[in-house]
C-alpha cells in the first residue's frame, strides 16, 4: 500500500478519482476523489474516506447514513492516476437510496431491471398482468412453470437449436425470478450464495 500511495499521489494536495465497485456484484457504485490524507485514513480505518471538493474537507462515506463502504482491495489503473476501490457496502450508496449512483438500466443489466418490474407487479398486482396471475396462483403453479421452462430449455439444448435455447432460457429466468420474488428473495440472494462458494 505504501508504494501505491507514493506512485499515485504526487503531493499532499493531489486529488485523484476513486471508482467504488461492489466486490460481490462488481456493480460500479459511485465515484469520489481522494487525496493522500483521505487515502491513508481509508487504509487505516478500512472504510472509504474521500476528500470533498465542495466542502474542502475529508468525509467518510456513511458517516451520516451508516452505509459505510468496507474496503476489500485498492488498485491503481495503468496510468497510475485513478484508483479502483472494491468494497462491501453496508447499505445503499447513493443519497437517493439507490444501490448505485449510476442507477440507469445499464448499471444493473436488464435482468436486474426485470427483477424490479416483477417486484413492482407483486406490490401493485395490476389485474391484467400475467405476472400478477402467477402470484395469485401461488407457489405450486410458479414451480410448475419453472419446471416446464427448464425442461424446454434442456430440449432445445439437446437439439442444438441456439435461437430456441436463448428463447427458452429467457422464459426460465423470468419464471425463476417470479418464484424468488414470491418467497421474498431476489437475485442478490443468489449472487450472495454464488459469491460465498468462490
Amino acid at each position: 500500500m505504501e508504494k501505491l500511495r507514493d506512485i499515485v499521489f504526487k503531493n499532499e494536495t493531489d486529488l485523484i478519482p476513486a471508482v467504488i465497485q461492489d466486490d460481490k456484484t462488481l456493480k460500479v457504485l459511485m465515484l469520489g476523489y481522494m487525496n493522500r490524507e483521505s487515502y491513508e485514513l481509508s487504509i487505516a480505518s478500512g472504510l472509504v474516506t474521500f476528500f470533498s471538493r465542495s466542502r474542502k474537507k475529508l468525509w467518510t462515506k456513511g458517516e451520516s447514513s451508516g452505509n459505510f463502504l468496507k474496503i476489500v482491495t485498492i488498485e491503481k489503473d495503468c496510468d497510475q492516476d485513478t484508483l479502483l476501490v472494491r468494497v462491501n457496502p453496508a447499505g445503499p450508496v447513493c443519497h437517493t437510496g439507490s444501490v448505485s449512483c449510476f442507477a440507469g438500466r445499464d448499471s444493473e443489466g436488464f435482468t436486474g431491471r426485470l427483477a424490479q418490474i416483477i417486484r413492482e407487479r407483486h406490490l401493485n398486482m395490476p389485474p391484467d398482468s400475467y405476472t400478477t396471475s402467477l402470484f395469485n396462483s401461488g407457489a405450486e403453479r410458479i414451480c410448475k412453470k419453472v419446471g416446464e421452462e427448464a425442461a424446454e430449455t434442456i430440449i432445445e439444448a439437446i437439439k442444438g437449436d441456439k435461437k430456441r435455447l436463448v428463447y427458452e432460457s429467457a422464459d426460465l429466468i423470468y419464471h425463476l425470478i417470479v418464484l424468488l420474488e414470491f418467497f421474498g428473495l431476489s437475485l442478490s440472494d443468489i449472487e450472495e450464495e454464488l459469491y460465498s462458494r468462490n
